[in-house]
């Protein structure tokens, strides 16, 4: 075998079991189709996180993850893992750059944001159309921006596009937030944010860059045109877990289910994160689930080669 435990996926739970991992004298890879950090890294500012009474960025966050876990060792690779191969002695991680062979994996791949899937969405894309404020939002200086989501994620990323548009819109599908209360109230104070209801997207508008948005209340049938220079979209997550279909149970949606140990229905895999079936997609449930599926991976490899668990 390359590694005792090879990872896939580079967000806050990968992140934590490689350090686990690395720590507990695993040779350990972790794969990473992006930069480390996973949608986390890409998150202004997380307010939630113990520890830090102020809350910390996003970036500033998951560097310092990175850092402390390459000081114990884990070696981290730029690739995206496209099949799981399962081995007389062990599992092979196919990714598009090469082949890496380990006793356990363990899958922290993540999840992608969610499409509404209306007509001028792919048009638009990268022309207004937006998945990540914190990426895009200094782009929208003074100009008025739509936000579609109900969430957590919806609602913070909300409030960091204020910093820049002059107004922005949040468009929810039903007529309250799911938004975390403390996180509710901060949005319905600032007063550049306001809240169209029960309404949905039909359609995103303009030809060379997006101009505006077709609503349609969900009660009353009625449709409204709503002029924007941008759409930020936060309407759920799609698990990345495709590249597992048929080799580990999951649910409907694709998330993998796990036990209380991330052992997966698959011998030798494990699963964190935001790609696992759980109640709380959170950063700081990815890293307790990181930490505990390398604890389990580790008890795993060692047992394998016949060492005594301490």
């Amino acid at each position: 075998m390359d590694y005792d435990i090879v990872i896939v996926g580079g967000g806050p739970g990968g992140l934590t079991a490689g350090l686990y991992a690395a720590r507990g004298d695993m040779k350990t890879l972790l794969l990473e189709k992006l930069l480390p950090g996973g949608q986390a890294a890409t998150t202004f500012w997380i307010d939630n996180y113990p520890g830090f009474v102020e809350g910390v960025s996003g970036p500033q966050l998951m560097m310092s993850m990175k850092d402390q876990a390459t000081r114990f060792g884990l070696e981290i690779k730029t690739d995206e893992a496209v099949d799981l191969e399962v081995l007389d002695d062990g599992f092979a991680v196919v990714g598009g750059e090469g082949r890496y062979t380990a006793h356990a994996v363990i899958i922290a791949a993540g999840a992608t944001v969610a499409q509404l899937g209306v007509p001028g969405e792919e048009k638009l894309r990268g022309k207004g159309v937006s998945y990540c404020a914190t990426c895009d939002g200094a782009f929208f200086r003074g100009e008025e921006l739509v936000v579609i989501g109900g969430g957590d994620a919806a609602v913070e990323e909300g409030m960091f596009l204020t910093k820049f548009a002059k107004k922005v819109t949040i468009v929810h599908r039903r007529d309250r937030l799911r938004a975390a209360k403390a996180i509710q109230e901060k949005a319905f104070e600032n007063e550049k944010i306001e809240f169209i209801w029960d309404s949905v997207v039909e359609e995103i508008l303009g030809d060379q860059a997006v101009e505006g948005v077709r609503l349609k209340n969900l009660k009353t049938g009625e449709t409204r045109e709503l002029p924007c220079k941008g759409i930020f979209i936060y309407v759920g997550n799609i698990p990345n877990s495709q590249f597992l279909k048929g080799k580990v149970d999951m649910d409907g949606r694709g998330y993998i289910l796990t036990n209380d140990e991330m052992q997966t229905s698959l011998k030798g895999i494990f699963a964190c994160g935001d790609v696992r079936k759980k109640v709380l997609r959170q950063v700081v449930t990815a890293c307790g689930e990181g930490a505990t599926a390398a604890f389990a991976a580790q008890q795993f490899v060692e047992e394998k080669k016949g060492i005594a668990y301490k």
